[in-house]
């Protein structure tokens, strides 16, 4: 993807979070990764929401989505004014419970675009450190959170400071590597997550989703 690209698609996101109704409110949104480090073209966009849960429960929307569309928890874990609003972009987990992330990302991205989106209810530094420990202690770097982020939109602003410097690519970050050690990992272990970190990546193709609960 073209970096002008996809400084376009992530000025869309921000566009839709800050103007339309979403299926989760949405408190942050940052980008990580080759686009944060002023890369062209970015191989991935790389996208981060940290969601907050849902106020009110409405537990008529629930039961009349699940009766008439087979959807379980909308009113719970997704907006219901959303859910009927947008019907064909309910998604659903392996339980048939409206999934945030999915939502979300049926919302936000088109299915043929190089474009992750993570989506998560902790913040991007918080989710951070809490995948870094998960997957050393699972020996599963590949799932490591690339911590080279930028945030864009924080508690109902965007920043046009950072957006700025995203576009001028006055943002200077470490290699992957060096980042990793700088929060704990000796050189080699870190050498060797970079390493697995990029070729998960480069397996990934079109638009894909990962919802965490930290």
């Amino acid at each position: 993807m073209e970096r002008e690209r996809a400084l376009a698609r992530i000025e869309a996101v921000l566009d839709a979070v800050e103007s339309e109704p979403m299926p989760v409110p949405v408190r942050e949104v940052w980008v990580y990764g080759d686009v944060a480090l002023g890369l062209d073209p970015v191989e991935r966009l790389d996208v981060y929401v940290t969601k907050d849960l849902l106020l009110r429960g409405d537990s008529e929307a629930a039961e009349r989505f699940e009766a008439e569309h087979g959807v379980k928890g909308v009113g719970r874990s997704v907006s219901a004014e959303w859910a009927e609003a947008h019907p064909d972009l309910l998604r659903t987990n392996t339980s048939g419970h409206a999934a945030p992330e999915k939502c979300l990302a049926a919302h936000l991205l088109s299915d043929d675009e190089p474009v992750h989106l993570e989506v998560c209810n902790a913040s991007f530094e918080d989710n951070v450190q809490q995948r870094l420990k998960s997957a050393v202690d699972r020996d599963a770097y590949e799932q490591i959170l690339d911590p080279r982020g930028v945030c864009l939109y924080a508690d109902g602003r965007r920043s046009e400071s950072a957006l700025e410097k995203l576009r001028e690519g006055e943002l200077v970050f470490p290699t992957l590597g060096e980042a990793l050690s700088m929060l704990g990992l000796d050189e080699d272990r870190a050498a060797d997550a970079a390493d697995a970190v990029r070729e998960y990546r480069a397996s990934q193709s079109g638009a894909t989703v990962r919802g965490d609960v930290v």
